[in-house]
This record gives structure tokens, C-alpha cells and sequence, in this order.
């Protein structure tokens, strides 16, 4: 983990809105497509599977501190 807790913030930082872009050209929304390229990793490159990733662990998050 990055110092101060400050992850999410480094790890979207590089390429921000990417996995998005990637998600609409592809005529979905953000989980569909994080579900469809974590479901077969295999047909996408390493970072968009790691953006994938990234995206259904974010939403995790915040579905969380949403029922809080």
C-alpha cells in the first residue's frame, strides 16, 4: 500500500479516465466491460486487466461506504 493510504489516488493517477474510454467505445458501461474482460483476460491486454480489476474493486469500495 502507498504511504498514507493514498492507493487509489496512485493508481488511477497514470492513466485517468482510460478504462472508461475503453468501456464506452466498447458500447458499455464501466462494470459491464470490467466484468466481460475479467471473465477472459485472456483476449486483453495486462492493463486492461489490471484497469478491470482496479474498476470491480473500486466499486466494491464504494458500494460500501455507501451502506454505511
Amino acid at each position: 500500500m502507498a504511504e498514507g493510504g493514498k492507493w487509489i489516488q496512485e493508481a488511477v493517477s497514470e492513466h485517468p479516465g482510460a478504462f472508461s474510454k475503453k468501456a464506452k467505445e466498447a458500447g458499455m458501461s464501466t462494470a459491464k466491460y470490467a466484468s466481460k474482460v475479467t471473465s477472459n483476460p485472456e483476449e486483453y491486454d495486462k492493463r486492461t486487466v489490471k484497469q478491470a480489476n482496479l474498476a470491480k474493486t473500486l466499486s466494491k469500495l464504494r458500494k460500501k461506504k455507501e451502506n454505511k
